[in-house]
């Protein structure tokens, strides 16, 4: 997704003029990755039945409206804008359970499907996860990164700056932090 987004496209032009606060290019950068987000938050939604959460559209335009609620967001680069997005839609849909009451959901990704994944309630899983954050900020961005947003292991080192090794270490790590965190 991020190789995507490094097209010669204008989008590095977009994010400069974002981050000095100018509205409509910001709105003209979230047009322009659009697509790319509703791939992610749709992959996201499918392990969900229809109707019992929100629809990818809802939450594209959520995730939009918390972006401008934020304020003065200045994405520094693709790779701040895509984890920001990440945690965002995180966000989203854990208000969107809490309201709505379903609570159960598949800690998976598309990426690690021969991965087998605990079955555990999506607000324990919040609460590990900000608990994880607290203690290792990296580690909880690479889970938001892979199990929010989609993205591959290469497409989160170079939003975070390190190496495809370093983000393959983070998550064994943080997936054997959440299930000790989950289990107890």
């Amino acid at each position: 997704m991020l190789q995507r987004l490094k097209t010669a496209d204008g989008t590095a032009e977009l994010l400069a003029r974002a981050r000095d606060g100018d509205r409509p290019a910001f709105d003209a950068l979230f047009q322009r990755l659009y697509p790319e987000l509703r791939r992610v938050a749709h992959a996201r939604l499918a392990g969900h039945q229809r109707g019992t959460v929100m629809d990818t559209t809802v939450l594209l335009h959520e995730c939009y409206l918390r972006f401008l609620k934020a304020g003065n967001l200045a994405p520094a680069d693709r790779g701040h804008f895509v984890a920001y997005a990440s945690h965002v839609m995180r966000s989203i849909i854990v208000d969107a359970v809490r309201a709505s009451g379903r609570e159960r959901v598949t800690l998976d990704t598309a990426i690690a499907d021969s991965l087998a994944q605990p079955h555990e309630e999506l607000l324990d899983i919040d609460r590990a996860l900000g608990e994880l954050a607290r203690l290792e900020p990296r580690l909880a961005q690479v889970v938001e990164m892979r199990y929010f947003a989609g993205l591959t292991e290469a497409e989160i080192a170079e939003a975070l700056g390190v190496s495809d090794r370093t983000v393959r270490r983070d998550w064994e790590k943080a997936r054997l932090l959440l299930a000790h965190a989950l289990k107890a």
